[in-house]
């Protein structure tokens, strides 16, 4: 495919989207990198190739926007994103390194749509850590789900993961601030035209202490198992150093160096967040 008087194609352009295209139909193009790499990028057929690598490759973009539509982000955005993706792969890839050009594109691409995901996709501001512990509940769903043929229940991902069954059902509330929706929504499960407005409650100062505790456990998801554990027993079990370096089996010196360390940890996440 030859493309007719080229011009250095800008780095946020893209051609209209082809038809689809299995993956293993792109062999065609191992040439194409070669030769653009060989090639002074003042070189006009520089910017022709890379023109014609683009396009070609645009249904790779596209099969990884909609791997991703279902979660919330409309689709041409998604489509915008991974594009943009594969701009960058295509302007980076160096065929000599060895590896062939899709295994260098599909992270690059997948990593852009999740960058967008991180930095746009949540609608309001929450907290670093519960950000965290949802993208850990989505891979653990993923997996679950691959392997129960359904979607996991809260208690399959708190077994799955070490965690408390509430830090889950937490994490689980904190997603749906991912895409928020007007109050004037009808309110699921109400009779007649209620809306969510009319179930919201009065001011409560009961909901300040509800947020420090979710950005507390969502802290604690972040800990190693074994820190997450020493925690619980020294603040929630109420036993004492000793008694915690005697079930752990270390000393009583290693826990408090343990839990000095742990507690940073948490402070630092809590006032960053």
């Amino acid at each position: 495919m030859v493309l007719s008087a080229p011009e250095r194609t800008p780095a946020t352009e893209v051609p209209a989207l082809p038809s689809p295209r299995r993956p293993n139909d792109y062999a065609h193009c191992v040439p194409l990198f070669a030769e653009r790499h060989r090639l002074d990028p003042e070189d006009a057929r520089h910017a022709q190739l890379r023109h014609e690598l683009i396009t070609e490759h645009l249904p790779l973009a596209e099969h990884i926007a909609r791997r991703f539509s279902s979660r919330g982000e409309p689709f041409d955005d998604l489509l915008q994103v991974a594009r943009t993706g594969l701009i960058h792969a295509v302007d980076r890839y160096d065929p000599e390194r060895g590896s062939d050009f899709l295994s260098f594109a599909v992270p690059t691409i997948v990593g852009e749509v999740r960058r967008h995901f991180r930095d746009s996709g949540w609608s309001m501001r929450v907290p670093r850590a519960l950000k965290e512990l949802k993208q850990t509940l989505g891979k653990a769903s993923d997996t679950l789900a691959h392997d129960l043929g359904r979607a996991p229940t809260p208690s399959e991902l708190a077994a799955h993961l070490e965690m408390d069954i509430d830090t889950v059902r937490e994490g689980l509330l904190a997603a749906q601030a991912y895409r928020t929706h007007s109050l004037d929504t009808p309110a699921a499960g109400a009779e007649d035209t209620a809306t969510v407005a009319d179930q919201l409650a009065d001011d409560d100062s009961g909901f300040a202490r509800f947020d420090d505790r979710v950005v507390l456990q969502a802290a604690l998801a972040a800990v190693p198992p074994r820190e997450r554990a020493i925690i619980k027993m020294r603040f929630f079990d109420d036993l004492s150093q000793s008694q915690i370096a005697e079930r752990i089996g270390v000393s009583q010196m290693q826990i408090s160096r343990l839990l000095n360390k742990t507690l940073e940890e948490l402070r630092h996440r809590m006032v960053t967040d």
